[in-house]
């Protein structure tokens, strides 16, 4: 057999036998971001003969045990079960049998590592459905030669291959060898979903366990001999500079060891702090106390949050930067027989992770070693070879367990940051963040503003829809960023059929510019987008008489679309709602999933609202756990509804005011009712789980509660209890 050019993919799997002494290890080999195209090996050469690196996936050793390498991180939203279930679904073992363990930082062997928008499962299914498959297989195969039988005689089952005439079978752990001998066949035949015996199911995740019994690793506890700890005291306006410090009495503390400045690159934007490292972390606490820095804070703005929205505001009055437009949306407009405009009001967020940020970094002469809570190990090892002047493979990144991440952990400026102190003081540093630090330093979700513009014709339809968005462009920050394109985001949350059933629209963004750092917070643009969007469309339904499940309806014609709606208004009892109830509708897509929500809310006898009950409809495509899907939706659910009436992030004289939780209040759990969570089952391709339940949750909220008072919330946040 030829090798066929390694540049070329004939097939999607890749077979390499000895990696871990006698075993069968599969992988394939995927380009940086994640493309699908894959490099394969023929047989008689291996991944290192041809230069390339295996993406080892599965390995089962002569035991049996299945090791299974997650490049993903595990930050709660299941992918230490979600993953197992996949592989030991096709390769038909059971999960007591899989150990799965986190890759290190490798674009060039991983792909994307990035544990973002929702896409460990929707980006990677398929592979690892196929990838399993073809173990099995293999394993069928080593079998069958064994026994001198065909392949068709025997199947695979709880970890072993069983020959059917005769029962005789053979545990895996016996076929590693001569199956990782064989080449791994071209095709391959799937399940079909209705045999599954894994997938679909809510099995109990495997990290329940660790981090019950306190064996999970997470950032904090990792310790490397000789580590020291650390603590930065960081310019409070972002873009300020370290004009001096004083350190004679933070040196004074026992167990002060150095005292030093320190970058952190945010978006290309060096920030400025003052580094105490001592012995432990109460020590470098104390010293930083007493350490005195004078700032300087000239040659940018300092804003509060008033002028920030004032400008925001001024700024929609202008021309904005068009990113999408069909027909003539101002001529439709004018023709328009109802016609009506509104304006919203998101906040800035902190993302509040439950575990602040913290990093251990080791950096040496010709080498650096990062352990910590990290959403982008690739990312960050691109980054510190940059700053570091390193070779890639002299960067290790390895992750832990993650508290939370909603997006911030999957920057490089914390890593960063500990690998500068590290590289000065000449030994292995935990940097340490407080919740102060880690609400207090950015970067935000942006604050956004919305204009809306809706005309509808007579027979109540939209005939033209206009929404310009201002706030700060997450995509911009970097020194020299082009800013003349436009956001590409603006329509992040939107259904996809109403750019059919729409005759006239325009959606444009004009960013605001602020020394304030924004990123992405869950499910990013759409968490902003849908609360306008969505509360808008409510508006038009009623402005056209409409009920406002139906309005949604008539607009969006695909079948999927159609089902969905039709299992919300059945779940929700939507049809029976009561004279003293408001229920409130909304439907976004976010990262492929659609999800509808529908929240009913009262009032308790001494007036104040209450949340009753949230119906939540999830369309996630291919899915893997049930209960997973339900865990993240609610806890979408929950996030949405403190960024909705409990907290924001102020700027008083460029400065976070907001610091600890006593002012950036959390939810509790009497603040919501129950949350009835439904996933719809079709042949469609795995969407997002993680994420897509936030943005649906305020505008079904407020909606809500129109229908019930009949008053408009447009601003947020709001205070439940005064509605």
């Amino acid at each position: 057999m030829e090798i066929i050019n390694k540049n070329i993919s004939r097939r999607n799997f890749i077979k390499l036998g000895g990696l871990s002494g006698a075993a069968l290890t599969l992988g394939f080999s995927t380009p940086a971001f994640g493309k699908e195209s894959l490099t394969e090996i023929i047989k008689g050469d291996t991944a290192e003969n041809l230069g390339i690196d295996l993406n080892a996936w599965i390995s089962i050793d002569t035991s049996g045990k299945v090791t299974i390498t997650n490049h993903r991180a595990e930050m709660g939203q299941g992918s230490f079960q979600s993953v197992p279930q996949i592989i030991a679904e096709e390769l038909e073992v059971n999960l007591d049998q899989i150990n799965i363990v986190f890759a290190q930082g490798n674009n060039k062997k991983y792909g994307s590592q990035i544990t973002g928008g929702s896409s460990t499962i929707r980006g990677n299914y398929k592979k690892l459905l196929k990838l399993s498959a073809t173990a099995r297989e293999m394993l069928i195969e080593a079998a069958a030669k064994k026994w001198s039988v065909t392949k068709s005689e025997c199947y695979a089952e709880n970890g072993f291959v069983i020959h059917k005439a005769s029962g005789k079978k053979l545990g895996y752990g016996e076929l590693v060898q001569e199956a990782s001998k064989l080449e791994p066949p071209i095709e391959v035949v799937l399940k079909n979903p209705k045999d599954y015996k894994v997938i679909r199911k809510s099995l109990a995740r495997q990290d329940t366990p660790l981090k019950t019994n306190g064996t999970a690793i997470f950032g904090l506890d990792k310790k490397l001999p000789g580590m020291l700890y650390a603590v930065v005291e960081r310019n409070p306006r972002f873009a300020g500079k370290v004009k001096s410090f004083d350190d004679s009495e933070t040196k004074k503390i026992p167990g002060v060891k150095h005292v030093l400045k320190v970058n952190r690159d945010v978006f290309g934007n060096m920030q400025e702090g003052v580094a105490v490292v001592a012995t432990n972390t109460w020590a470098a606490m104390q010293g930083r106390k007493v350490l005195k820095v004078e700032w300087d804070d000239t040659g940018f703005e300092h804003h509060n949050t008033d002028q920030l929205y004032a400008k925001m505001k001024e700024q929609l009055k202008g021309d904005v930067i068009s990113y999408k437009t069909k027909g003539n949306f101002n001529a439709a407009f004018a023709k328009s027989d109802k016609k009506l405009e509104a304006l919203y009001e998101t906040p800035y967020e902190s993302h509040s992770c439950m575990e602040p940020l913290n990093c251990v970094a080791n950096v040496t002469a010709d080498a650096c070693e990062i352990w910590g809570p990290i959403q982008g190990p690739d990312w960050i090892q691109g980054s510190l070879a940059a700053h570091l002047k390193l070779p890639m493979e002299k960067v290790t990144v390895n992750m832990t367990f993650l508290g939370g991440g909603f997006g911030r952990k999957a920057f490089t400026d914390y890593p960063y940051e500990a690998a500068m102190i590290s590289k000065e003081i000449k030994a292995p540093v935990q940097v340490i963040w407080t919740r102060e630090d880690d609400m207090s330093m950015g970067p935000f979700r942006p604050g956004m503003v919305y204009q809306c513009k809706g005309g509808l014709d007579k027979n109540g339809a939209i005939a033209a829809f206009e929404t310009k968005m201002a706030g700060q462009n997450m995509g911009t920050q970097n020194p020299g960023a082009d800013k003349s394109g436009y956001n590409d985001s603006v329509t992040e949350g939107l259904l996809e059929p109403y750019f059919e059933s729409i005759p006239h629209y325009s959606f444009g963004d004009s960013p605001l510019e602020s020394p304030v750092p924004v990123m992405w917070w869950r499910s990013v643009y759409a968490s902003t987008n849908g609360f306008a969007l969505e509360s808008f469309m409510d508006e038009m339904a009623l402005e056209a008489g409409k009920d406002p499940l139906d309005f949604r309806r008539k607009h969006l014609g695909n079948p999927r679309y159609q089902e969905l709606i039709n299992k919300l208004e059945e779940v929700s009892g939507w049809k029976k709602r009561g004279k003293n109830e408001g229920y409130g509708v909304a439907i976004t897509e976010c990262f492929t999933s659609i999800v509808g929500e529908v929240v009913k809310v009262s009032k308790k006898p001494d007036g104040k609202l209450i949340i009753d009950k949230v119906w939540a409809v999830m369309d996630c495509g291919w899915y893997v756990n049930p209960n997973i899907i339900s865990a993240q939706v609610e806890g979408s659910i929950v996030m949405a509804l403190g960024a909705a009436t409990k907290h924001a992030t102020h700027f008083a004289d460029g400065k976070a005011v907001e610091k600890n939780f006593n002012t950036y209040l959390m939810p509790r759990i009497t603040d919501i009712g129950e949350i009835e969570v439904h996933v719809m089952d079709n042949e469609e391709k795995a969407g997002g789980v993680g994420e897509p339940g936030l943005p649906p949750f305020t505008p079904a909220l407020t909606n809500a509660i129109f229908d019930l008072t009949g008053k408009r919330i447009r601003v947020l946040p709001f205070n439940l209890e005064e509605v």
